[in-house]
């Protein structure tokens, strides 16, 4: 009697587990969706079929995942610890699945960070790591800095590359270096201006990204702490379009050093030196060590850039 309570309770057990799979995928897509609606039409389900399966997860582990608002659902702590847990593990059972129908399956890498990240010091990374683990599945999201940090908080991505945070600590940090902003203009339209380098701001156009972007925000506190106060200031969302813009004649622009070393060689560009130079920012690679941990995250930061990358001091 004893022998068979103890079978039907593992195999129980074991039921229950499977059964739950289902309900945690559901359970993925309302929090992602934050919405019982917008998940059960990507999930091609019924509404009152997605709400009866949350509910009866939230019965089985005796503790409530969301918060029901006017205009859909967020998680409640408790649902969060939940969402992280559940997202990891279905993630493993995927890559499990996929390395037992290809021997040749590497495992997968999500990458985050900033498009101009991207262009001048992601890319030389990519092109090696591909020469060299060309069978991993890999997703590049293009984001602000601001966004891969929270989307490496959430678990939803491997591998962020971004400005360095304040609170590094909480997470494993690879530097990369520093860069350097500088104003670069044109020589011609240097000429037009009769003044100091260090007061030509109250004169000439200066071309920022715009006011969200965390690099402007930056330049914002450097100018703050410099009683600068920019007279014109024209505002674009690229940093590629501050280097075009500089490069027309249109105005003075604030770049980062290293992506316009050509144009500073050529003498295309010029840069305005002042007296007190904006300060560098360091970048790096952010990651968390959990377990099981992905090697290709590893693999990726050792990899050794071709020679064609932007070189960071």
């Amino acid at each position: 009697m004893v022998y068979k309570r103890y079978i039907n309770y593992n195999y129980g057990g074991v039921m229950n587990t499977f059964d739950n799979l289902t309900k945690y995928k559901i359970f993925l897509s309302v929090a992602e969706k934050k919405s019982i609606s917008k998940a059960a039409a990507s999930l091609y389900i019924s509404q009152p079929a997605v709400s009866i399966t949350i509910k009866k997860l939230e019965e089985n582990l005796n503790t409530t995942l969301f918060i029901r608002k006017s205009k859909g659902v967020e998680l409640t702590e408790k649902g969060r610890l939940l969402y992280d847990s559940a997202k990891k593990a279905l993630q493993m059972l995927s890559d499990t699945e996929k390395s037992l129908k290809s021997p040749f399956y590497a495992g997968h890498l999500r990458i985050a960070t900033s498009n101009v990240l991207c262009k001048h010091f992601l890319r030389p990374y990519l092109k090696e790591y591909l020469s060299l683990y060309s069978d991993t599945d890999l997703a590049i999201t293009c984001t602000s800095s601001a966004e891969a940090f929270v989307m490496i908080e959430k678990c939803s991505i491997d591998l962020a590359l971004v400005v360095k945070p304040p609170n590094p600590e909480r997470f494993m940090y690879h530097s990369l270096g520093m860069i350097e902003y500088i104003f670069v203009c044109t020589p011609a339209y240097r000429e037009k201006w009769d003044c100091q380098n260090d007061e030509i701001c109250e004169y000439a156009n200066i071309m920022l990204l715009d006011k969200d972007n965390i690099s402007r925000k930056h330049i914002n506190t450097y100018y703050a702490k410099n009683n600068i106060i920019p007279l014109h200031i024209l505002e674009v969302n690229e940093m590629d379009m501050l280097i075009e813009f500089a490069k027309m004649g249109i105005g003075i622009s604030c770049v980062v050093k290293q992506f316009v070393g050509q144009e500073l060689e050529t003498g295309c560009l010029m840069e305005i030196t002042l007296s007190n130079p904006v300060p560098p920012r360091e970048i790096g690679f952010l990651y968390q060590d959990i377990q099981p941990f992905n090697d290709n995250i590893l693999k990726f930061i050792h990899a050794k850039p071709v020679a064609n990358g932007v070189s960071i001091s």
